[in-house]
């Protein structure tokens, strides 16, 4: 259940024309939270929305002047709703804080707010692990190079799951940026990317139990196979060596090991 939220400080920067709200959901983000601040500098409103979290980075966030929303939420589409709520610009972009706005993608954004006739467009991501930049293999719900983050106010709601939930989209899209990318730096090493997969199988294995539906061990060994295929092969994760096997597998193995965790451990994972 979402927790009654706790709001703190308000900074406009003022611009001609559509006002742009950068949104920026985290939790214990005090290490990257700086650098994502400062690349949506560029924005007339920041909210940053900050879910349980113990560390700096409330100090930090409301140092750059930003909308601070600090609360509770188990289901992170509640989370990013409630952020998107509070936005209160014509078009709206929702940045994680592990990413960072490119100035190239900043300026082009600037431009399509100003003209589009459309109601969400994609955004090119460039992920990293550590300093390493990974082009290629990236699939499912493991990674994705395009995103649609850029949105008209009203035109998005997320769904009622705990890790990649579902979008509701009013209006028309339009044509992805064709220039800049959002720069992810999305797990620290092979730990890191480890961790994650067992994080987001811990969540999915809760939506599954609350659906009542988690599938078959047949279904999700078929699964596996496709999925890594898809990253290694259509994506052509093979590009990217070691890291593309790597990958593969992470991408195939989360939707299995999720349906393993509900199958074999439903009352450590079940949630209401």
């Amino acid at each position: 259940m979402k927790s009654e939220a706790l709001v703190s400080g308000m900074t406009t920067y003022g611009a001609e024309g559509p006002r742009l709200s950068a949104l920026i959901v985290a939790r214990n983000e005090e290490d990257r939270l700086p650098a994502c601040l400062a690349s949506v500098a560029f924005a007339d409103e920041v909210v940053v929305l900050l879910d349980r979290t113990t560390d700096a980075s409330g100090a930090i966030a409301r140092a750059a002047g930003a909308v601070v929303i600090e609360g509770a939420w188990d289901i992170e589409g509640d989370r990013r709703n409630a952020g998107i709520a509070t936005c209160t610009g014509d078009w709206i972009l929702e940045v994680d804080a592990d990413e960072v706005v490119e100035p190239e993608l900043a300026r082009a954004i600037r431009d399509v707010i100003s003209t589009s006739r459309h109601d969400w467009h994609q955004l090119r991501v460039d992920n990293y692990v550590g300093t390493r930049l990974i082009r290629h293999g990236w699939a499912g719900s493991f990674g994705t190079t395009s995103v649609p983050r850029l949105f008209r106010a009203g035109a998005k709601r997320w769904g009622y799951q705990r890790v990649h939930p579902a979008v509701t989209w009013r209006g028309v899209q339009g044509p992805r940026i064709p220039v800049g990318a959002l720069q992810h730096y999305v797990d620290r090493d092979v730990s890191d990317m480890l961790r994650r997969l067992d994080s987001y199988s811990n969540a999915k294995a809760a939506d599954l139990l609350a659906s009542g539906d988690i599938g078959t061990l047949r279904a999700n060994l078929r699964r596996f196979v496709s999925r890594a295929f898809k990253s290694f092969v259509s994506r052509k994760g093979y590009r990217e060596g070691a890291w593309g096997v790597l990958l593969a597998f992470c991408t195939g193995a989360f939707p299995l090991l999720s349906y393993l965790k509900a199958r074999l451990e439903p009352a450590r994972h079940h949630r209401p």
